[in-house]
Order: C-alpha cells, then sequence, then structure tokens
C-alpha cells in the first residue's frame, strides 16, 4: 500500500536536505552520511502517529532516519495481508462400468430380497363376549356383575371336571370289559371273572352317581340364567 500524501512531501524534503548536506563536504571531500535535523525528525514521527501506521512500517521508517537514506514509497506487504492461497483439491472421476453387471440367481436368494415378512395378528376378540357386554350397557348401564361371572366360571370348571371324570370311568368299564374278552379266548376268564365284573359294576355305581349330579348342576345353571334374565328385564323396565 502506498503511503499518504504528507508522507511523501516529506520524502521530498528530506532529499532536498539530503542533497544540500552533500554539497557542503567539497568536491575533493569525502560525503558524509546524510542526517536529519531534530525538528525533522519530530515532524515525521507526529506524521506516523496520525497516519496510524504498523509497527513494520514504523520501523522501515526509522531505519531510513538512522542510515539517512530516502523513505520508501511502497511498503512490504504485512503477513496479515498477505493472500490466503486455497488449496485446490482434486476432483477423483469415478469410473462408471460400460456395461451393467447382472446378479447371479444365489446372489438373489442370499440377499433375501423375495422374502416376505411374516404376518403377525393382532389380538383376537371375543365377539359374542362384546356383543353380550354391549347390550348390558344399553339395557342396564353397566356391564355384568364380576361376582356373577366369577361364580358362573366356578360353575363351568366344575362341569367340565365332572364331564372328565364321566368319560374317564367310562374308558375304565370298556377296557375291563375288553380284558375279560382277552381271557376268555386264552381259557383264562373264569379266574379273572369275579374280580372284573366287581370293579365293573362299583363304576357304574360311580357314573350313576355323576350323572345325577350333572343334571343337578345343569339345572341350578339353568335357574341362575333365568333369574338373570328376569333382574336384567326388571331394571329394563324401570328405566
Amino acid at each position: 500500500m502506498l503511503y499518504t500524501q504528507p508522507l511523501y512531501d516529506l520524502n521530498t524534503l528530506l532529499q532536498m536536505e539530503a542533497s544540500s548536506q552533500s554539497r557542503d563536504g567539497g568536491l575533493w571531500n569525502k560525503p558524509r552520511a546524510t542526517q536529519y535535523s531534530q525538528q525533522t525528525q519530530d515532524l515525521l514521527r507526529l506524521m506516523m502517529q496520525e497516519s496510524r501506521l504498523n509497527n513494520l512500517q514504523r520501523k522501515q521508517i526509522n531505519q531510513c532516519l538512522k542510515n539517512g537514506a530516502a523513505l520508501p514509497l511502497n511498503s512490504d506487504p504485512t503477513p496479515s495481508s498477505s493472500p490466503v492461497q486455497l488449496k485446490t483439491s482434486k476432483c477423483v472421476q469415478k469410473r462408471v462400468p460400460g456395461k451393467p453387471q447382472r446378479r447371479s440367481a444365489e446372489s438373489c436368494r442370499s440377499d433375501n430380497s423375495y422374502v416376505r415378512e411374516k404376518f403377525c395378528p393382532g389380538p383376537s376378540r371375543d365377539l359374542e363376549k362384546e356383543k353380550r357386554r354391549l347390550q348390558n350397557i344399553l339395557a342396564t348401564g353397566e356391564e355384568e356383575p364380576k361376582a356373577s361371572q366369577h361364580v358362573s366360571a366356578c360353575r363351568n370348571q366344575e362341569v367340565a371336571e365332572q364331564r372328565d371324570r364321566y368319560q374317564i370311568v367310562v374308558d375304565e368299564i370298556q377296557e375291563r370289559r375288553q380284558f375279560l374278552a382277552e381271557m376268555g379266548s386264552l381259557g383264562q376268564e373264569r379266574q379273572y371273572t369275579s374280580i372284573i365284573n366287581s370293579e365293573i359294576s362299583h363304576r357304574i355305581r360311580e357314573l350313576k352317581v355323576l350323572e345325577k349330579t350333572r343334571s343337578l348342576t345343569f339345572e341350578r345353571q339353568v335357574t341362575e340364567k333365568m333369574a338373570i334374565k328376569e333382574t336384567e328385564e326388571e331394571k329394563t323396565h324401570c328405566h
């Protein structure tokens, strides 16, 4: 960058002062080093302060005053003002294959591209149970009482146990009759007939007890259902 115009005029003044000092040496005398006056140096320092020069520029001017040289018209570029060279990144061009490459059938199968996701159904609901629940809400304004549900569940469990026991007894009777038939074919029926017949008669009596219990349980369930239905009808008439 160029210095200011007053500094340029002062440089001309310093050159004139240096030339006048060189003439005082005479023709045959050796020229002395130029020495600027104190007034000139003070004026130059004042102008440097007003011009807001940086430290490097001030150092150059002070060196010129010390050596008696002329002031530089151009200043050296500062490190901060040096142009920053941007690094140019090399563009890497990717090679595109000329022909499309086909995949083999084994690679397609191993990639699992044709495997469908397994269908996971959501939680299923008992439609009949939901239907009864909505009917109770519309009729009585509330769902079925939990106590009656618990009692009916216990009764159903008892009925299921009775049915299982009934079937077990029937199977035991059939097994013993089949055993007697096998022993008869072998000619050994006499020694087992009394024992097997007593066991069969005992299980027949148990079947009769189970049938009576089943009939009582069934009648009790029917009675409870009729009572619940009558209470629901009464609540509906009250509403």
